[in-house]
């Protein structure tokens, strides 16, 4: 996969509640996963990259704008570097799916919102290899 990919699940609702599965996801890749919890929709969090660890992102509450850019040079990055921006939210049942080698920056756009984060890479393998970088890059948040 070198392309960002989008996997969309199922909703079920009836009287007894719902079910949001992800039936096309394949967990064959996941080595961990951990849970963001975003409490301040005024705050960016990123630019966080991985040269060797793949991504994948599900939104379990609220809603999130998501930028990646994929990056040119690891040690000074290019500025014009163009970001594709997604929105996830806990209406969609959705995974999007990073490849090796981009930068993730988010926004919640809800107090208290949460994203499921599953990883390629274990601990300490992926502290390893984390790349930062400042969350103004990029994208201009102010219109998003």
């Amino acid at each position: 996969m070198s392309e960002i990919e989008v996997i969309k699940g199922e909703i079920f609702n009836d009287h007894r509640g719902q079910i949001s599965s992800l039936n096309n996801f394949k967990f064959g890749e996941v080595e961990r996963y951990y849970f963001i919890h975003h409490p301040n929709p005024e705050v960016i969090r990123g630019w966080h990259a991985h040269q060797f660890e793949k991504k994948w992102f599900q939104c379990i509450k609220g809603s999130f704008t998501m930028a990646f850019v994929k990056i040119d040079d690891w040690d000074e990055p290019s500025k014009d570097l163009k970001a594709e921006i997604f929105k996830i939210s806990e209406e969609t049942s959705e995974v999007i799916c990073l490849p090796i080698g981009y930068a993730n920056c988010i926004k919640a756009h809800e107090k208290d919102s949460v994203l499921m984060v599953f990883s390629g890479k274990r601990i300490p393998e992926a502290y390893e290899d984390s790349w930062r970088y400042d969350a103004n890059n990029w994208v201009d948040w102010s219109k998003i």
